[in-house]
Parts: structure tokens; C-alpha cells; sequence
């Protein structure tokens, strides 16, 4: 398996999401560590399913 795109990474307040490739942030900053959308994002990319796992992520944070 290769190195993956996408990892979580533990920063002050939560996890945020690095982009390896685009060697930036991804996304918002998360309380728990979105474990599931970091498996799509590194996997099948469908723009529907990961749409829907950051409404719940970002949902957990309020």
C-alpha cells in the first residue's frame, strides 16, 4: 500500500485533516477524529458520500 493522501493529524482543540500532496490543511478542524471520511477521501473520493460525512462531523462539533 502507498503512502495516503490524506491523514489526521492532532492539533490544539481536535484533528484537522492534512493533504500530503497539497502539503496544506483540508477541511475544518474536527473534535473526533473523522476516521470515516478520512477512509473515503483516501479511497473511492464520492463526492456525495464525503459531502454527507462532513455535514455529520461538523454536526458532533456544535
Amino acid at each position: 500500500m502507498g503512502r495516503r493522501r490524506y491523514v489526521a493529524r492532532g492539533v490544539p482543540g481536535g484533528y484537522r485533516i492534512w493533504d500530503n500532496r497539497g502539503r496544506r490543511w483540508w477541511g475544518d478542524l474536527y473534535e473526533l477524529c473523522p476516521d470515516d471520511l478520512l477512509t473515503e477521501l483516501n479511497g473511492r473520493k464520492d463526492p456525495a458520500r464525503v459531502g454527507e460525512l462532513m455535514k455529520r462531523y461538523r454536526a458532533q462539533k456544535r
